[in-house]
């Protein structure tokens, strides 16, 4: 059995989404941790819930709420193509799908890795006049470096899984909107596209494997350099 173009040109978009969805994720996922790990406000409990919400929705509604918000005859849908951007039925419409489908496990693992470094040290800081984001990029960041370096790995493997809001938001089109895991279930309801389902699976774990070992490297090597400083 061997991988037929339609399979390398599903796994190519693949990479490529989820690429994308996880380096557009990430500072805005760093942020939302750091606000609901190191903030009290009124309205906390719901920015979470919120956040959370995709990890509890069917992938199917979310899918379905992204095209009745960035569908093409929505309001906003049509303001952005007015400005030469699409997301319904464009590889661009399942990068949002899949930022949105791996957020809640980006945040999580980064607020979990802030919660775990002790304020004091970020106090200890301040007091010797550094500002804030200072004191963030040279104490905070560097601590919690592992943490993020996993919910990247998280997003990422969500994004190159994720199948239901894709397929409902921008559609299963061959070269365009078809992702590894779309085009795995187009194999399957084909007589005989077993062996081609195979492969692709065999595909996407692969590139899952990769994902996770360069991830324990890397953390490794920065909870090392961490204990060396």
């Amino acid at each position: 059995m061997s991988a037929d173009a339609a399979a390398w040109e599903a796994l190519r978009l693949s990479l490529w989404v989820s690429l994308w969805a996880t380096l557009l994720a990430i500072p805005l996922a760093l942020w939302v941790a750091w606000i609901l790990a190191r903030r009290d406000f009124w309205g906390k409990a719901l920015l979470s819930a919120i956040v959370h919400l995709p990890l509890v929705l069917p992938p199917i509604v979310t899918g379905y709420l992204l095209l009745l918000g960035f569908g093409r005859t929505a309001p906003l849908g049509r303001a952005l193509d007015s400005i030469g951007i699409t997301l319904a039925f464009h590889w661009s419409g399942a990068v949002l799908a899949a930022i949105i489908m791996g957020f809640p496990l980006m945040v999580r693992a980064m607020r979990l890795a802030i919660e775990a470094v002790d304020p004091k040290l970020e106090e200890a800081a301040a007091t010797l006049g550094a500002p804030r984001w200072s004191v963030f990029g040279r104490v905070t960041l560097p601590l919690i470096a592992p943490g993020v370096l996993a919910g990247a790995v998280m997003g990422f493997a969500k994004a190159m899984g994720e199948f239901g809001a894709t397929i409902t938001f921008v559609a299963n089109i061959p070269g365009q909107t078809q992702t590894l895991p779309s085009a795995i279930w187009t194999a399957l309801q084909i007589p005989g596209g077993e062996g081609q389902a195979v492969v692709m699976v065999l595909m996407a774990c692969a590139v899952a494997m990769t994902a996770v070992l360069i991830s324990e490297f890397l953390s490794r090597r920065v909870a090392a350099r961490i204990a060396g400083a």
